[in-house]
C-alpha cells in the first residue's frame, strides 16, 4: 500500500528569517495524524536566511540528523565542535543525557536550505556524540545513516537506515523486508516511484510493499527511509 501526503499539506512556520515545513507535529504545528512514523519523529525542511539562524539550544534523548541541500551551516555545541556543513554533508548528533549547540547559516548572501530530521533512539541516557560525513562522492542510491555504520555510512542508535537517491539512467529497485516500511521524502526536484511521479516536499509512505522503485530526474534528491514496522 502507498499513501502520500503532497508538499502542501505538511505544516509550516514562518518567521521570516526561517521558514520551514513540518512533515510530523512539531512546534506550534500539530496534526494527531502526523505524529511521526515507526521511529522516524520529525522531518523538518528548513530554508534559512543569510546571516540568521537558530541560537544555542539542548536536545535529550534524540539522534538528530541534518543533511544540507544548499547553502552552508556553521555548527557550534558544548562537546567541543565548531564545525561546517556544506551540500551533500550529513552531521549525526546522537543528544543522549544532553547536548546543546547551535545552528547558523554560515554564508552572509547565500540561503541555507536543510532538512533536519530527528529518529527516537533504542534507549535513553546515552553519551551525547557528534559525527559528520562529505557524501557528495556517492551517486545513485547511497547509504547515508544506519545502526552499524556499514558502507561508510554514520551510524546511529536504533535499527533505522536512510538511503539518499540522486539522478540515475534506469530505474533502481529497493528490496524491502516484510518487518519493515518505507518512506521516502523528495528533497529536490522530481522522482518516480514505482511509476508515478512526485515533486520536492512529498512523503510517501510504502506499507506491505516487497519492493520499489525509484528514479530521480537530473539535480533531484530523495530520501529513502527503512523503518522497523512496530517502534
Amino acid at each position: 500500500m502507498i499513501s502520500v501526503l503532497k508538499s502542501d499539506e505538511r505544516g509550516q512556520a514562518d518567521f521570516g528569517w526561517l521558514n520551514s515545513r513540518h512533515t510530523f507535529s512539531f512546534g506550534s504545528y500539530y496534526n494527531p495524524e502526523q505524529m511521526g512514523l515507526s521511529h522516524l519523529r520529525v522531518i523538518n525542511d528548513d530554508h534559512v536566511k543569510p546571516g540568521y539562524g537558530f541560537d544555542t539550544h539542548g536536545h535529550q534523548d534524540m539522534e538528530i540528523i541534518s543533511y544540507v541541500l544548499e547553502g552552508r551551516i556553521k555548527h557550534k555545541d558544548t562537546l567541543g565542535h565548531t564545525e561546517y556543513l556544506s551540500a551533500s554533508e550529513v552531521q549525526v548528533m546522537s543528544a543522549g543525557t544532553g547536548i546543546k549547540h547551535s545552528e547558523y547559516n554560515a554564508s552572509a548572501s547565500e540561503a541555507l536550505h536543510f532538512l533536519q530530521i530527528w529518529v527516537i533512539p533504542r534507549q535513553s541516557s546515552l553519551t551525547p556524540s557528534y559525527q559528520q560525513k562529505d557524501f557528495s562522492a556517492f551517486n545513485g542510491l547511497s547509504l547515508l545513516v544506519s545502526p552499524d555504520g556499514r558502507n561508510g555510512s554514520l551510524s546511529i542508535s536504533q535499527d533505522v537506515e536512510i538511503y539518499r537517491l540522486q539522478a540515475t539512467d534506469a530505474p533502481i529497485e529497493k528490496v524491502l523486508d516484510t518487518a519493515t516500511i518505507g518512506y521516502i521524502h523528495v528533497a529536490t526536484g522530481d522522482v518516480l516511484i514505482n511509476g508515478e511521479r512526485y515533486s520536492a516536499g512529498d512523503g510517501i509512505t510504502l506499507t506491505d510493499e516487497n519492493k520499489v522503485h525509484m528514479q530521480a530526474s537530473d539535480n533531484s534528491e530523495a530520501l529513502l527511509f527503512i523503518l522497523p514496522t512496530t517502534a
